[in-house]
């Protein structure tokens, strides 16, 4: 089993806990889905938020669907000038026996611009 990482990424509408939770909590699943996991091949979890985000930890979004016994972390995304707002990243680090080069990386909504050579 080797240890592979798992992007992404997802725009909000607004900065609203309720619909962070709902979105980042479709990421995940979609990220655990893409790439036939669960919480069991999960490592550790990386989010961050860009600086308009101020509704409450990307991270709450994980415990809700169940994520409890892996390690969790939310930082502030670089604040650089032009960037897409209200973007929340996942950098998800997990054991799986497929190729890096099967690794689904997965991008919703708006946020598939942000890595369109890697967004599946």
């Amino acid at each position: 089993m080797a240890v592979r990482a798992v992007r992404g990424a997802v725009q909000l509408e607004q900065d609203e806990a309720g619909h962070m939770d709902e979105q980042v909590g479709a990421l995940l699943t979609a990220i655990m889905e893409r790439n036939e996991l669960t919480a069991d091949d999960l490592i550790s979890i990386w989010f961050t938020a860009t600086p308009d985000l101020h509704s409450d930890f990307p991270a709450a979004a994980a415990r809700k669907l169940g994520i409890v016994d892996v390690p969790l972390i939310c930082a502030q995304e670089l604040d650089i000038a032009g960037a897409m707002p209200r973007v929340v990243r996942v950098l998800a680090h997990i054991e799986s026996d497929r190729p890096r080069a099967d690794i689904a990386h997965v991008y919703l909504g708006a946020a598939a611009a942000l890595r369109k050579d890697i967004a599946q």
